[in-house]
């Protein structure tokens, strides 16, 4: 490769890349250029409240599915239900407030 090629390629390298900039500041303008926030993350019935280290090789978990906590514990062998249906905290303490 020649001193011709070389500079050939580094031109349009420079060319490619200053309409890819040019394109983002132009979306960017257009209020285009944003994050995009996804609707559906909202709707996720799954969450990890709470993760516990055990030891080196295991771990507790704390997930909640619709209102409702389960206690998992996590090893190198595989996964343990320890306790299922477990009421979360926030519920019980509108529950207390609410209605006897």
């Amino acid at each position: 490769m020649d001193s011709p090629d070389l500079l050939r390629f580094f031109l349009a390298l420079v060319f490619v890349v200053s309409l890819m900039g040019g394109l983002w500041f132009a979306l960017k303008k257009l209020g285009l250029g944003g994050p995009l926030v996804l609707p559906v993350a909202s709707k996720r019935r799954l969450k990890l409240v709470e993760v516990l280290p055990l030891d080196a090789r295991r771990k507790a978990i704390l997930l909640r599915r619709d209102h409702t906590e389960h206690l998992v514990i996590l090893g190198p062998t595989g996964e343990t239900v320890v306790e299922t249906g477990i009421t979360s905290p926030s519920l019980l303490s509108s529950d207390e407030t609410g209605a006897p």
